[in-house]
């Protein structure tokens, strides 16, 4: 199977025809679209309760916090859907959107798909430097979000673009504090006759399931995000998969407290929902005791937690026992290694069996569900290995996922126990390709295989685990949000009193990593944290990605044609800390 690595701009399919037809017929992939399964919950489920905003939604934005039933939600999904129609968006227009995790945030997904239109999702956090580059980079024609969202005025930020990018003409917020320049989303304003030719227009779509239904954006070792587009089958692939760990059912209550805008959202939140049909609870940011009052009051059964989070509620018996978490069944957890003594308390002494997951945005496919690791202690530090013989695994893409281990040095296939390699991967889970011009290679090796840039080593009796070991890849990851050092470096670069500077990553506890800049500062200058932060934020560029430690260095280490050598950096500085 030949897999070029990038999907042209213009082109609504994900996947060759060929891919298409080998997954559908395999059973890999199902007939099933995301507008779909939502109608067949409104159809079965119609007075059931569907889905119930942030508590705290009204000291973020203003709004008062709703909660629907899948009949109301449904009707909401239908009004802000004519919304958009009545101002031109049509199948196949990229929008991006921009809203915090709340009932307006899945209506307009399931409203833009109603339409037949491809969101573009992005970080709440995201700032005009994010928002320009990835307005033009998709060629998006609207942008969706909220009036406010704090003390910032996401609308007005957004509106802010629109003379500046000639695709973009329009800007949709919900309110409150909805500037005159953008158009408010009032559903009950909503004419009937716009409802009636919205309702006229999708009647008459044809969908596939190849059909793009997002472009989800993530940083590598490049200063620009690379687009990543998703199609309705290869979503629900992952969703599916996710499940089988899971087990997600009608009955079943998630509380979300990641970004709706990722595979970290989507995968252990949305795409759960949408299968299982249970009561999706937003929150988002994270604030611990909001967060743990709603798992108690609305007596949640699954969840996703950062492995600082279950460590931290572990250790603080006063915290953890201020809340009823009684009725948590199972948490899905990743972006870092599972202490096993944390997993092992929350199964034992808790009943709570933790997930762990491993993924990306452009390919999702291994965790350790209970099923196929019952021990704690190993499912907190290992992944099947779907590659391992005689092997049987619960999970179904173990069936329909094709694992290795390939040498990053040499090339060679890894299959000894104790062997490390850089993980690659190919099956109904792996992204089609990169949007074209937002990455300069194609992450897909000869054969086909997604080249995760990631390196594990086999574990296991006879090589049937896997054990993360590091990132080949030199992004930062921090509280499950990527950062791209060379582009923070790119902007800290024209800084009068920096000559040279390098962005790594230090350890964090609770976030996992934070950015560290390394300097080489300019003659008779002597730059503070404060003067790079300041610099970086005078750029509009997302709070997440600012430096929180400087380090003043005579040079920077670089190999023989230049390029820094940022992982000897790091290392030297750990050893400094």
């Amino acid at each position: 199977m030949s897999i070029s690595g990038f999907i042209p701009r213009a082109t609504r399919a994900c996947h060759p025809d060929a891919v298409v037809s080998e997954y559908l017929d395999r059973g890999w992939w199902q007939e099933d679209t995301l507008p779909g399964l939502f109608a067949s919950w409104v159809e079965r489920r119609p007075a059931e309760t569907a889905t119930t905003d942030p508590v705290n939604l009204a000291d973020l934005t203003g709004a008062q916090p709703m909660s629907m039933t899948w009949q109301e939600l449904d009707e909401f999904v239908r009004r802000v859907a004519a919304v958009f129609h009545a101002r031109g968006i049509c199948q196949d227009d990229i929008v991006a959107v921009q809203i915090p995790n709340s009932i307006a945030l899945v209506a307009t997904y399931l409203a833009l798909w109603r339409l037949g239109a491809v969101a573009t999702p992005m970080p709440a956090s995201y700032r005009r430097h994010e928002l320009s580059g990835i307005v033009d980079a998709c060629s998006a024609v609207a942008v969706v979000t909220v009036g406010r969202l704090g003390d910032r005025s996401l609308a007005t930020e957004a509106s802010g673009l629109l003379s500046g990018h000639p695709s973009l003409r329009t800007v949709f917020a919900f309110g409150p504090d909805v500037p005159d320049e953008a158009v408010e989303i009032d559903t009950a304003a909503v004419p009937a006759s716009d409802v009636e030719e919205a309702e006229t227009y999708t009647a008459g779509l044809v969908h596939t399931v190849n059909d793009r239904v997002t472009i989800c954006w993530t940083s590598g070792t490049e200063a620009a995000p690379k687009g990543v587009p998703r199609c309705h089958a290869d979503w629900l692939a992952v969703g599916r998969g996710v499940q089988d760990g899971l087990e997600t059912t009608e009955d079943s209550v998630l509380v979300n407290p990641f970004p709706l805008v990722n595979m970290a959202g989507f995968a252990a939140a949305l795409l759960p929902w949408l299968l299982g049909g249970g009561h999706l609870v937003h929150h988002h940011p994270l604030d611990i005791t909001v967060y743990l009052r709603q798992i108690q009051h609305h007596r949640a059964t699954h969840t996703t937690m950062p492995p600082a989070i279950l460590t931290m509620l572990l250790q603080n018996d006063v915290l953890r026992k201020k809340f009823d978490l009684s009725s948590l069944e199972r948490v899905g957890a990743g972006g870092a290694p599972l202490p096993p003594s944390v997993v092992a308390a929350w199964q034992n002494d808790h009943g709570v069996e933790v997930i762990n997951f491993f993924g990306s945005n452009e390919g999702v496919c291994l965790l350790g569900a209970p099923g196929d690791m019952p021990d704690p202690t190993i499912r907190a530090q290992h992944l099947p290995n779907y590659a391992a013989p005689d092997h049987s695994w619960v999970v179904r893409l173990s069936r329909s996922t094709s694992v290795r281990l390939i040498d990053p040095v040499t090339g060679a296939l890894v299959d000894t126990v104790g062997g490390r390699g850089e993980l690659r991967l190919k099956g109904p889970t792996v992204f089609g390709g990169y949007l074209e011009g937002t990455a300069t290679s194609s992450p897909f090796d000869e054969d086909g295989y997604l080249c995760s840039g990631d390196v594990f080593e086999l574990c296991g009796e006879h090589g049937e685990y896997l054990r993360f070991v590091d990132r080949i890849k030199e992004i930062i990851i921090r509280g499950g949000m990527n950062i791209a050092p060379a582009e923070i470096e790119g902007l800290l670069q024209d800084h009068p009193a920096v000559a040279e500077v390098a962005i790594v990553g230090i350890p964090d506890e609770v976030l996992g990593e934070k950015c560290c800049a390394v300097v080489v500062p300019a003659a008779d200058a002597t730059p503070t944290l404060d003067d790079l932060t300041a610099h970086l934020r005078a750029r509009d560029i997302a709070s997440f990605k600012l430096p929180e430690r400087i380090e003043l260095v005579d040079t920077l280490p670089r190999n023989a044609v230049g390029k820094l050598l940022r992982r000897h950096i790091r290392t030297d500085l750990l050893e400094s800390l």
